[in-house]
């Protein structure tokens, strides 16, 4: 054991602190050299991702490319994902647009000062939870609400962009119908050479990404595109728009506002960005642990993406999170250790100094052309086919997110799909399923199994099974099921309940088994509780409920709760009943006397 490993085995709080010394002693000559070159290839990846993602966000070109050096190496540095790398995404992006143009004109230093206040305050949120231990929360947000968001996202990002690709004006901040009104109204006004630039933009970005997928598909088509324009312009066509020069600098040093009318009012993009960004971060790195085989700690990982976007604040990057693109392609490229991600937000730095004079030469309707290939990339048609197959609730998650999206502010989109995965969680959580079971007469180890026509019930002796959790959501629903089955045999003076799926009783769950049993009691029968759980057998205890209920009520077995309810039934009617539910009914009908060691039924599965 190295010396590293063992001063960490006894201070565990040390890699809670740094994590990175976790994976640093991995490093070797030949995970080095993988490093270093899946790096290079992430940071010729970001480069157009980075000004594309800023046109998205309304920030300055330079800005997507800032977002991807100082916040991707923190959060590689302080994360626990080995493969994830962070920055700029497509959904951040859209929903900082949304959220900031209503605040401040996109691009200004107003414009600007905010998105870095609302990195800070991602930042610090991203921070308190992981400090706090809550990584589980984000659990409690849907898939499908994701996949909604992000084909929302996509076909407003797409719808965006549609300016830049015809070469037509539409206004900033536009809504989703208000584009297409202004696209009917000028439809004369469709510059062609502009169009012309991006369809060779758009069909080369296509042609490259299906047939040679090694080959960085943007970059070759930006070239095409821009070669085009570049050929317009030799021959006299002109009115081609392009991006401009970007500054060859190194990320400047910023400040965002500490106003507290301004943290007030971005408040609540604030929680909806941080929980959309954290599900995001998280879904990438659970899923390149899944192929790796490496142990994410959700923990760690929120901490790791909050530290890189309070140091993105203060070294000009809007909000960063998780990239699904640029892990994948860090992945696949051979990256053993995230110094792979370290690598490529330094070598970006290098990359930028070097080609950024070059984007003048870079026209609006080639962007647009990117920007549409990466939209159709959101909408993942597989799981939402998936989806609507599978589960109507899903589906309905899935289509309010996804229309949220379209007509109302983003933030608003990822709270009302979130509430409705919630609300349908707790409806399905607060219906415990309760089964009636009998022995099965047809089977030779009398195992239980559902009641029905040909399998009648005990007169004097209702089982049933619970499966869920009684907690004071599922109290309702629990007592109209027992009302339900009173209401079919109203004269069965004594249930038993089998609590194997039941994991958790809480006090509300507690004291309504209380008030069952004095009802079954004041009925001269009782309640009998069979397989409690450790768990929820000291619940109850720590509570004084099994005082009341009795402690002589609860069985290990069925079969020592079945030998000893059998000797509280009325014989009388047992001698009268036709069913014959238990070995011992079939004695009785012949009137032999029963011994104590007398079974109701062999040992069989549980009920």
């Amino acid at each position: 054991m190295s010396v590293a490993a063992a001063y960490l085995k006894k201070w565990p709080w040390i890699s809670r602190l740094f994590p990175f010394l976790l994976w640093l002693p991995q490093v070797n000559r030949q995970s080095l050299g993988a490093d270093l070159s899946a790096g290079l290839t992430g940071a010729i990846v970001v480069l157009p991702q980075g000004v594309a993602f800023a046109t998205i966000a309304g920030m300055p070109p330079e800005y997507g490319l800032y977002a991807g050096m100082v916040p991707a190496i923190v959060a590689a540095l302080f994360g626990s994902s080995w493969h994830l790398v962070s920055g700029p995404t497509t959904a951040a992006s859209i929903v900082l647009f949304s959220s900031l143009s209503g605040f401040a004109e996109p691009g200004t230093a107003k414009y600007v000062e905010l998105a870095l206040t609302l990195a800070l305050m991602v930042g610090l949120l991203e921070l308190a939870l992981g400090f706090f231990k809550l990584g589980t929360v984000v659990n409690f947000i849907s898939h499908s609400v994701i996949i909604g968001f992000t084909a929302g996202a996509g076909i407003l990002i797409a719808s965006n962009q549609i300016k830049n690709f015809l070469g037509i004006t539409i206004p900033r901040g536009a809504h989703f119908t208000e584009i297409f009104v202004h696209l009917y109204r000028q439809f004369d006004m469709i510059h062609l050479p502009t169009v012309s630039v991006g369809l060779v933009t758009l069909f080369t970005a296509i042609l490259v990404r299906r047939y040679f997928k090694r080959v960085p598909y943007m970059i070759v088509a930006i070239l095409a595109g821009g070669g085009v324009a570049f050929v317009f312009g030799m021959i006299g066509i002109t009115g081609v728009r392009t991006v401009g020069a970007l500054p060859a600098d190194l990320p400047p040093l910023s400040s965002p506002s500490f106003e507290p009318e301004t943290w007030r009012k971005l408040a609540q993009t604030a929680l909806a960005v941080t929980m959309f960004a954290l599900c995001e971060a998280l879904s990438v790195s659970r899923a390149l642990a899944v192929r790796s085989g490496q142990h994410v700690d959700a923990n760690q990982e929120f901490i790791g993406q909050g530290l890189s976007n309070v140091a993105g604040a203060f070294f000009s990057g809007f909000v960063a999170t998780g990239s699904f693109n640029r892990s994948g392609v860090n992945y696949d490229a051979g990256a053993k250790t995230p110094l792979a991600a370290i690598t490529a937000g330094a070598l970006l730095v290098v990359v930028v100094l070097l080609v950024a004079p070059y984007a003048e030469y870079m026209p609006n309707a080639t962007m647009s052309a990117i920007l549409f290939v990466v939209a159709w990339g959101l909408i993942d048609k597989h799981h939402i086919a998936q989806i609507i197959r599978t589960s109507r609730s899903e589906t309905a998650v899935l289509l309010v997110t996804f229309f949220s999206t379209l007509f109302l502010e983003l933030e608003l989109a990822i709270f009302a799909g979130v509430m409705l995965s919630l609300i349908l969680y707790l409806n399905r959580t607060s219906r415990p399923r309760i089964l009636v079971r009998v022995p099965d007469p047809h089977s030779p180890s009398r195992k239980f199994t559902d009641a029905g026509p040909t399998r009648p019930e005990c007169p004097q002796l209702r089982i049933i099974r619970i499966d869920g959790s009684l907690f004071f959501g599922a109290v309702n629903a629990f007592q109209e099921a027992l009302r339900d089955l009173e209401a079919e045999s109203p004269d069965c003076p004594h249930l038993m309940v089998f609590m194997t799926g039941v994991n958790f009783v809480d006090i509300g769950g507690a004291e309504v088994l209380v008030q069952e049993a004095r009802r079954y009691q004041e009925r001269g029968g009782a309640l009998y509780l069979v397989r409690v759980k450790d768990q929820v057998r000291e619940q109850l205890e720590r509570g004084g409920y099994l005082d009341i209920i009795g402690h002589h009520r609860l069985f290990q077995s069925k079969t020592e709760a079945l030998r000893s309810v059998y000797r509280l039934l009325d014989y009388d009617r047992c001698r009268k009943c036709p069913h014959r539910v238990f070995v011992e009914c079939v004695r009785m009908g012949k009137q032999e006397p029963l011994e104590d060691d007398d079974l109701p039924l062999p040992a069989g599965s549980a009920p």
